[in-house]
């Protein structure tokens, strides 16, 4: 069993048919339909695995999950294209940093390369820049239509996936796994719980300790008016800030032709808060409440202020966006989707910055999964489907 329909949830599904094949596999998801957080809301960005730490997992799983992904939308007929993208630095203080991300690509076995401002300028003609790199491995797909054919992959070979089921516990009692919902217990041989912006209350409902709390945050995009898309060709981000735990304001031409700016990063007032307006006062309290919210807070006091000028007021983004796109004007902008993000911190407020997994006999709890979750979902899903199965008895 997977508890939570998501891109993740979908892939492991998929991955313990094929590693057993002919064992029912069910999927529980609280939604009317697959894919509805995460999955459905984010920037369609196929990650290269640039900006993590050699080592890590984030930086495995984009890699290989990317070249992963390519595959199987290859084989599905779903678009994917791979422009590349530009990581741009647009002040002579920000080169160093740009050199300390090209030693990272290659310790990753990144596709990095330095351009031009030549190279830049006939890739991106209205980017304003002091250095840039190019990565050519970065590319865009709609991952509805993944997720959709995985889903699609899960029925066909046998399995279940049963929407609008709400999972209030998984108890592990030793040969079985008990899987509380609203209505039922369904016993399990083995379950993987990818319940994303919810996994640290289903782990602690289910009797154990995450030791995080999931903070979400809020991610609002906004997009060029159609008349002034040609600004933007490609995928351009700026060089990030080292002490900062986002990659800040980028310029992406979707697979649809659309251009978003964005995102910002501000503390959503519910779970699943779309908007400032969606507050749940469960939700705040637990946030408000919680040990490492402060610490985190303070640590990063000055930077969150900017980011809810800048989601309260369009001209803070498009100030931002200027220093690569100075053409750049608030009348060419208007406010788009925005997505939520699920953060794990630990109670002395640092952001967990890889995968987290727990596993509880024959349960794992998946704690955090960040970008690049959604490139690197086949192999995430290969990976929590390979332990679950490993010492079954």
């Amino acid at each position: 069993m997977v508890v939570g329909g998501g891109i993740v949830g979908l892939a492991v599904a998929r991955s313990l048919q094929r590693l057993d094949p002919g064992t029912p596999v069910v999927v529980l998801e609280k939604e009317p339909a697959v894919g509805a957080h995460q999955t459905g809301h984010n920037s369609g960005v196929v990650h290269s695995g640039l900006y993590y730490r050699p080592g890590s997992l984030k930086a495995q799983f984009a890699v290989a999950g990317g070249t992963a992904l390519r595959e199987y939308c290859e084989e599905k007929g779903i678009p994917l294209d791979v422009p590349g993208k530009l990581v741009v630095a647009t002040t002579e203080a920000e080169l160093p940093q740009l050199d300390r991300l090209f030693g990272i690509g290659r310790e990753n076995g990144v596709p990095v390369r330095r351009l031009t401002l030549d190279e830049v300028a006939e890739r991106e003609p209205h980017l304003r820049v002091k250095g840039a790199l190019a990565v050519d491995s970065t590319g865009r797909v709609d991952f509805k239509l993944v997720a959709a054919a995985l889903a699609d992959d899960v029925r066909a070979a046998g399995g279940e996936i049963r929407t609008g089921v709400s999972v209030t516990a998984v108890e592990n009692a030793g040969s079985v796994v008990r899987v509380r919902t609203t209505d039922d217990v369904i016993e399990a041989d083995r379950v993987a719980v990818c319940a994303g912006l919810h996994s640290d209350r289903l782990a602690r409902a289910s009797g154990l300790e995450p030791g995080v709390r999931i903070l979400p945050f809020r991610g609002e995009y906004s997009e060029l008016v159609p008349e002034r898309e040609y600004l933007v060709k490609g995928l351009v981000y700026p060089v990030p800030d080292p002490d900062l735990p986002f990659l800040g304001v980028h310029l992406t031409r979707g697979i649809d032709g659309s251009v978003h700016l964005g995102p910002n990063a501000v503390p959503a007032l519910s779970r699943e808060g779309y908007s400032w307006s969606k507050i749940v006062v469960r939700d705040v309290w637990e946030s408000a409440t919680y040990r490492g919210s402060w610490k985190l807070a303070r640590r990063y006091a000055r930077t969150g202020a900017k980011e809810i000028v800048r989601s309260l007021t369009g001209r803070a983004l498009v100030r931002e966006a200027r220093r690569m796109l100075p053409e750049l004007q608030v009348s060419d902008v208007r406010r788009s989707g925005a997505g939520v993000r699920a953060q794990a911190v630990t109670r002395d407020g640092k952001l967990v910055d890889d995968f987290l997994f727990l596993r509880d006999g024959r349960a794992l709890h998946v704690l955090n999964a960040p970008s690049p979750a959604a490139t690197a979902c086949l192999v995430i899903g290969n990976r929590i489907a390979e332990e679950l199965s490993a010492d079954r008895a």
